[in-house]
């Protein structure tokens, strides 16, 4: 099914839905599912107002990281009265349950990338923390994707590390070179830029696996009218070594030095409160895990990069100087985790990309047959 069909798809079931037809917001921002918000029937909620999040699926998706559970919706029924400030689950028929849409702002509108959050926010984002530690995997029955073969040992954060390198290198990295030949080369990544990483995050300590949601950055945190802090899109949650959560949330909210290195400290008075041995060897292995989540960017972004460039053709020069700069960026501040000899300048990294924005879809198709079989065009 294209992208365009599958649009017309989760309109028509938005509205069909919708309390009030008229009244459908979106589609919102989203990778991974087309989503409009809707207002839902005063039967179902009373007297209370309240808007539900009406979801489909993107077709023809590059996943970018590891999943573990089925649904997120299954996974946030189960979390229910265990982690606060989570979407509750609204059954509006027979078996469709929808989450409820938190009103609010994101906390990057409030608080940009780079810019320091308030104590008050920081406060309740450790003890979303606190809460997901007590969660462990024989503490929650939820169906999950992965297989039993191919989960770690409970503490073995090692070979919890290695299934995300593996992933990266498989599904990010090799899936795609005959998709996008050469551009990785053309920016000195190659296969044996996994063997460097390897060699760079190996020695952790173990410690004991938790829930962990793994994308907690500003934008998957919203703030109502009230202060309150909430923690949307589960999607990526997995059980696993906590200090790969902390170290992911690290990267991605960009706090200034002072509170990125204030609130790892109060990370580990949290955590170790809560469940002993959570913070084992954090001295050195956050600066391994911050180096992983580096490397891996570079991947992700870079193919990011490509498909936003291919889906807007007409978006031109500023655009793709944008993205080149981004891709600039990430893998300069990669170089020592994936051993670059050295890193491309900003001119070659945009001649990388310009084949995408000056070509629009057509660079894609003429490297990607299957692609132009299918006629889908690129969802972003």
């Amino acid at each position: 099914m294209s992208a365009e069909r599958v649009s017309f798809a989760a309109r028509d079931r938005a509205t069909e839905m919708s309390a009030d037809p008229g009244a459908v917001e979106g589609p919102l921002a989203g990778y991974h599912h087309e989503t409009y918000v809707i207002p839902l029937p005063a039967a179902i909620t009373g007297s209370y107002s309240m808007r539900g999040k009406c979801r489909e699926p993107r077709s023809n998706l590059l996943w970018f990281d590891r999943r573990c559970f089925a649904s997120e919706e299954t996974l946030l029924l189960a979390l229910q009265g265990r982690i606060s400030g989570i979407p509750e689950l609204i059954e509006v028929a027979d078996g469709v349950r929808l989450q409820r849409f938190i009103e609010g702002e994101t906390l990057g509108t409030r608080y940009a990338s780079g810019t320091e959050v308030p104590d008050g926010i920081t406060a309740q984002i450790l003890r979303l923390f606190r809460q997901m530690a007590k969660v462990t995997p024989t503490s929650l029955e939820v169906e999950r994707e992965c297989r039993p073969e191919d989960r770690p040992a409970d503490g073995d954060t090692e070979g919890f590390l290695e299934r995300l390198i593996c992933f990266a290198e498989e599904r990010v990295y090799r899936d795609n070179l005959t998709r996008f030949p050469d551009l990785f080369a053309s920016l000195g990544l190659d296969g044996s830029s996994f063997d460097r990483l390897r060699e760079r995050v190996a020695g952790l300590s173990e410690r004991p696996f938790c829930l962990l949601h793994a994308d907690l950055h500003r934008e998957n945190f919203i703030v109502d009218d009230l202060g309150g802090l909430w923690a949307i899109d589960w999607e990526l949650a997995m059980f696993g070594d906590p200090l790969y959560d902390l170290a992911t949330h690290l990267y991605l909210m960009r706090y200034p030095k002072a509170q990125h290195d204030l609130m790892a400290k109060r990370w580990c008075e949290a955590m170790e409160e809560e469940r002993e041995g959570s913070t084992n060897g954090w001295e050195e292995d956050l600066p391994r895990l911050l180096d992983f989540k580096r490397a891996q960017s570079v991947f992700t972004d870079v193919i990011r990069a490509t498909q936003l460039l291919d889906s807007w053709p007409e978006a031109g020069e500023p655009v793709l100087e944008e993205e080149a700069h981004k891709v600039h960026q990430v893998l300069t501040a990669a170089e020592k985790s994936l051993g670059l000899a050295h890193v491309p300048d900003l001119d070659r990294v945009t001649s990388s990309l310009a084949p995408w924005a000056t070509n629009g879809r057509t660079a894609r198709e003429a490297m990607d047959p299957a692609f132009r079989e299918q006629g889908h065009p690129v969802a972003f």
